[in-house]
């Protein structure tokens, strides 16, 4: 039986999904990296460990991007949908 750490849950939280998009796909293709969105609070140890832990991979380095949301108008208002922050 395999032995899961308190820490563990912890990062199972930290990445909320993959990036799909043309950029994504093109730096996946040319510098083997992968993009993922990940939680507001995390840091790049953080990100570092959850990919380790997850795909069982020997991570190099960590990139992340704090992208911020573009305006978007409903009638008269005008609101900013959520920041993402992408490590890549």
């Amino acid at each position: 039986m395999s032995q899961v750490r308190k820490n563990d849950h912890n990062l199972m939280r930290v990445l909320l999904g993959p990036v799909i998009s043309e950029k994504a796909t093109m730096v996946a293709e040319k510098n083997e990296q992968v993009v993922f969105q990940v939680a507001r609070d995390a840091n790049k140890s953080d990100v570092k460990q959850a990919v380790e832990l997850l795909f069982k991979v020997q991570v190099d380095s960590v990139q992340i991007v704090n992208q911020k949301g573009k305006p978007k108008r409903y009638g008269r208002l005008k609101v900013v949908v959520t920041t993402l922050r992408r490590p890549t």
